[in-house]
């Protein structure tokens, strides 16, 4: 049988987006970035698998109804009535950037543990993808390692999103140590600028890219914005610039 398809570990979140720049009324979204990749992946009409731990109450019941709607199986998800799922306030400056205010985690020992892991699914799928989300909790990182072992095993590719969030982090020297001895696993990684510069310790690209390029991954991408993005392969740059939008 053919591989394919996308497997996203990861945290579901429920995002609670203010309206306007006042920050008192909020709306209620699914988020979180495997989320995102998971959607994402089933949108063009394949195979999406995410695996997290699920609860039972109304947010749990809400973020499951959300991906099913996606079409993304759950298939390989753990649920469990004492979960409570992750919820994160984020703030609107009155330019209208975002300011990820506060993080809800009532449940933190709650995560899928690598008990809760299955070889099969990964022996079917072409691609493992995840985020520095599961990496500064000690439980949830050996279930990261062990879902690692296993996309190594049979051959997926392995794509690492930092997604950094510091306020998670006890400080930015375990984030930093920690983050960059996953990305150098990975087959394919995608740093934001702001990321890449902190994980590098530099201000600029090339001094940064000079460092990274020496961990062979073979395919990078860098985002920057309004100044578009960068892409690596095989010591290869390449630049696109960022489309012109209309911002809202």
């Amino acid at each position: 049988m053919e591989k394919q398809g996308v497997i996203s570990l990861g945290e579901a979140f429920v995002d609670y987006i203010s309206t306007d720049s006042t920050n008192t009324n909020f709306r209620q979204l699914l988020g979180g970035a495997t989320v995102n990749l998971a959607v994402g992946t089933s949108r063009l009409g394949l195979p999406a698998y995410y695996l997290c731990k699920l609860g039972t109450d109304s947010n749990g019941q809400y973020v499951e109804q959300e991906l099913e709607r996606e079409g993304v199986s759950l298939e390989f998800s753990v649920r469990t009535d004492t979960k409570r799922m992750c919820g994160v306030y984020v703030h609107l400056t009155e330019s209208g950037e975002r300011n990820f205010h506060s993080y809800i985690n009532q449940t933190p020992d709650e995560v899928l543990t690598e008990e809760d892991l299955g070889r099969g699914l990964f022996e079917k799928t072409r691609i493992f993808y995840f985020g520095s989300g599961t990496l500064f909790q000690r439980d949830s990182k050996k279930t990261t390692e062990a879902a690692l072992k296993y996309a190594k095993e049979t051959s997926n590719l392995i794509a690492f999103d930092a997604n950094l969030r510091l306020k998670r982090w006890e400080s930015e020297y375990h984030c930093r140590e920690t983050v960059v001895s996953f990305l150098k696993q990975a087959t394919i990684v995608k740093l934001a600028e702001d990321e890449f510069n902190f994980l590098m310790e530099t201000t600029s690209l090339e001094a940064g890219l000079e460092k990274i390029l020496k961990w062979n991954i073979p395919y990078l991408f860098i985002t920057m914005g309004g100044k578009g993005a960068c892409g690596v392969m095989n010591g290869n740059k390449v630049f696109s610039s960022a489309p012109k939008v209309d911002t809202i």
